[in-house]
C-alpha cells in the first residue's frame, strides 16, 4: 500500500473520456490519468486503519475455525452474523442508506485484508458488494434504493448475482432463463442458474433473463428469495473457497412485479457487463491481500528452515522466488489501485483496464501460491499448514468474473476496435479528398504523421512527467513498446480485416503486450510517487520498477516476434488431430 500524500490534496482531474488501455493501441500514453500515482481519500484513510485492525483482531483469533469451515464447506450462521455486526456488508453503500460509502480503492483494500486471512470470507463479502447488489447502486431507481439498500447495508439481506447457466458461461448472451411480461406489467420468471456464490444464504438475487422484447433480448430483475417459486440447491462440493456458499438457484414461474426490473427493459446485458467491470477491483484487492500473506509466510519459512547447515533463505533459487513474488505483488497492487482510482475519479471507460488488472492479479497470486508451497516443501503439501488451502482457493480467480481467456480476447478486440475505426476513417478520407479536401487531407495527415513518427522514432508519445534517471530508463521501455503495440495492431487489421476476430492466438499476444504496458506504467507511476515522498522503501520500489520493465520487455519482444513467426498453424493441426481421436494417440507397446 502506498504512503498517503502528506498534504491530503485531491487528485488532479482525469481525462474521463479517454481509456488509458485503449489509447495504448493507438500509440498514445495518457499520462494525465497515470501521474501522479493516486492517493486514497483522506476520509477513507481515517476509516481504513480502524477497519483493518478490527478485521485482523477478529479473524486472527479464528485461524482454527476458518480451517474447519473449509473442511465442513460451510460458514456457520453465527459467523455470518459476526460479519454483519462488523458492517462488512455495507462497505460501498452510501451513508444515507446506512453504509460506509467506501471508495473503490478503500473497498479493494478491505478485501485485501480479509483475503490475507481467508479467501472464503472475502468471497462472501465480495459477492454481496462487488456484484450481488452492485446493480442497484449503478442502475437502481430511487424507489429500489430506498427499499433495498438499507437492508443490504445491514446484512439483513445478503445479495447474490445470478447470471451463469449450464449452457451460458462466458457466452452470457446465450442464457435460457426466461421472463415473460404479463398483461398487468409483471413478469413470470422461469429457469435455473448455476455456481451462484452466496446462493444458499442470499435473500436478494440480481437475476438476468431472456425477455425477447422490442426493447432488447435480456433484462435484469431484482428477485427476493422468499418469493414463491424461488429455491436453491445444496452447497456445491468445491476444490477451493469451500466455506463460501455456492449453489444452484431455481425460479419456477416466479412473479416479479414491474417495479423490480433493474435498469431499462431489454438492456440486461449492458447491466451485467457494467456490474462485472466495476466489480473487478474487489477481486484484484483480494488477490493482492493473498499475495501479501504468501510473501510473509514464505519469508518466515525460508528464514526458519535450515538445510546444509544454513537457512534456505540464503539459497539463490529460494531468494529468486521471494523476490519474484514481491515484484508480482507490487505490480498487481499498483494496477488494482490505479483502476480503482480511474473508477472513483469519474472515468467513463475503464472496462479494459479493469480486465487487465484482473488477469494480471489473478495469475500472479496463483504463481505466488505455488512458489510459497514449494518453499515450504513437504509441509506445503500438508493440510495442517496454510499453503495447500491457499493454492486451492486462488485457482478460481482466473475463472471468476470472466475467464482470463475471454478477457484477453476482450482486451485485444477492444483495442483493435479503436484502431479499426481509424483505418475506416482513413479509407473514407481517401474517397473524400476531392469532395472535401480539407477533411480528407486532415485525416490522411494525422495518420501519416503517426506512422512516420513510429517509423522514425521522432516525435513518438513521450512521458513528459519528470522522472529520476533510473525511472527515465524504465519509461523508455514503455514508450518503445507502445509504438510496437500500435504498429502490430495496425498490421494485424490490415492483414485480416474483419477476420481478425478469428485470430485468437494473435489476439492473446496483443493483449499480453497491452497488459504488460498498462501494469508497467502503473508500477512506474507508483515508484515515482514513493520516491517523491521519500518513502523508506522507495529505493526498493524503484528496483521493482526496473526488474518489472526488464522482464516485461522480454515478454513484449517475444510477443511482437510471435505475431510474425510462430507455430500457431502446427498447434491448430495437432489440436485437431487429438480432438478427432478423442485424446492422446500414442499407446506404449
Amino acid at each position: 500500500m502506498s504512503t498517503p500524500s502528506p498534504t491530503g490534496n485531491e487528485q488532479p482531474a482525469l481525462r474521463s473520456d479517454d481509456s488509458v488501455a485503449k489509447q495504448l493501441f493507438l500509440g498514445n500514453i495518457v499520462e494525465e490519468n497515470l501521474f501522479p500515482y493516486p492517493q486514497i481519500r483522506a476520509r477513507d484513510r481515517e476509516m481504513l486503519g480502524a477497519m483493518t485492525d478490527a478485521i485482523d483482531q477478529f479473524l486472527a483469533d479464528k485461524t482454527a475455525e476458518l480451517k474447519q469451515y473449509d473442511r465442513d464447506a460451510e460458514q456457520p450462521a453465527e459467523f455470518i452474523q459476526a460479519l454483519r455486526e462488523m458492517g462488512l456488508f455495507g462497505l460501498i453503500i452510501p451513508e444515507q442508506f446506512g453504509g460506509l460509502e467506501l471508495s473503490n480503492g478503500a473497498y479493494a483494500r478491505v478485501l485485501g485484508q480479509t483475503s490475507s486471512h481467508d479467501s472464503s470470507v472475502s468471497l462472501t463479502i465480495g459477492a454481496h458488494s462487488s456484484i450481488g447488489m452492485k446493480g442497484v447502486l449503478l442502475f437502481g431507481s430511487d424507489a429500489q434504493k430506498q427499499r433495498y439498500l438499507p437492508k443490504l447495508a445491514m446484512g439483513e439481506m445478503i445479495a447474490a448475482f445470478c447470471l451463469t447457466e449450464s449452457g451460458a458461461g462466458s457466452d452470457a448472451a446465450s442464457i435460457r432463463t426466461k421472463a415473460v411480461r404479463n398483461d398487468d406489467g409483471s413478469w413470470t420468471l422461469s429457469g435455473e442458474k448455476i455456481w451462484i456464490t452466496n446462493g444458499g444464504i442470499a435473500d436478494f438475487y440480481t437475476v438476468f433473463a431472456r425477455t425477447d422484447t422490442p426493447e432488447g433480448k435480456i433484462t435484469a430483475f431484482i428477485v427476493e428469495a422468499v418469493w414463491p417459486g424461488v429455491s436453491h440447491g445444496p452447497h456445491e462440493d468445491k476444490m477451493g473457497i469451500r466455506a463460501s456458499s455456492t449453489t444452484t438457484v431455481a425460479f419456477a414461474d416466479v412473479r416479479v412485479p414491474p417495479e423490480n426490473v433493474l435498469g431499462p427493459v431489454g438492456k440486461g446485458f449492458k447491466v451485467a457487463m457494467s456490474i462485472l467491470n466495476s466489480g473487478r477491483t474487489g477481486l484484484g484487492g483480494g488477490a493482492v491481500g493473498g499475495m501479501r500473506s504468501l510473501i510473509r509466510l514464505a519469508s518466515a519459512q525460508a528464514k526458519e528452515r535450515k538445510q546444509f547447515g544454513q537457512p534456505i533463505a540464503e539459497f539463490g533459487l529460494v531468494r529468486e522466488k521471494i523476490a519474484q513474488m514481491t515484484v508480482d505483488c507490487f505490480a498487481a497492487e499498483s494496477a488494482v489501485w490505479m483502476v480503482a482510482h480511474l473508477i472513483d475519479g469519474g472515468g467513463s471507460d475503464y472496462s479494459v483496464e479493469a480486465a487487465m488488472s484482473k488477469v494480471f492479479a489473478s495469475e500472479a497470486v496463483q504463481r505466488a501460491s505455488y512458489e510459497a508451497l514449494q518453499i515450504a516443501a513437504g509441509n506445503g503439501f500438508m493440510r495442517e499448514f496454510p499453503y495447500e488451502q491457499i493454492t486451492r482457493d486462488t485457482r478460481i480467480l482466473s475463472i471468476f468474473e470472466g475467464t482470463n481467456e475471454i478477457l484477453r480476447l476482450y482486451i485485444a478486440l477492444s483495442g483493435l476496435k479503436g484502431v479499426g475505426a481509424g483505418l475506416s476513417e482513413l479509407k473514407a478520407a481517401v474517397g473524400d479528398i476531392f469532395n472535401d479536401p480539407i477533411k480528407g487531407f486532415g485525416v490522411l495527415g494525422t495518420y501519416t504523421g503517426r506512422r512516420m513518427r513510429e517509423a522514425t522514432g521522432y516525435g513518438i508519445d513521450r512521458i513528459v512527467h519528470e522522472l529520476s534517471p533510473r525511472l527515465r530508463k524504465v519509461a523508455a521501455t514503455y514508450e518503445k513498446y507502445t509504438v510496437e503495440l500500435s504498429k502490430s495492431a495496425d498490421a494485424l487489421l490490415r492483414r485480416y480485416g474483419k477476420k481478425v476476430a478469428d485470430q485468437q492466438h494473435a489476439q492473446k499476444r496483443l493483449a499480453d503486450i497491452a497488459i504488460d504496458l498498462f501494469v508497467g506504467l502503473c508500477v512506474l507511476s507508483r515508484a515515482d510517487s514513493l520516491a517523491r515522498q521519500s518513502h523508506p522503501a522507495a529505493d526498493e520500489a524503484i528496483g521493482i520498477a526496473e526488474i518489472f520493465a526488464k522482464q516485461a520487455r522480454r515478454r513484449m519482444a517475444r510477443n511482437v516476434r510471435g505475431l510474425e513467426r510462430n507455430e500457431d498453424e502446427a498447434i491448430e493441426r495437432l489440436a485437431g488431430a487429438v480432438l478427432a481421436n478423442d485424446g492422446y494417440m500414442w499407446d506404449v507397446i
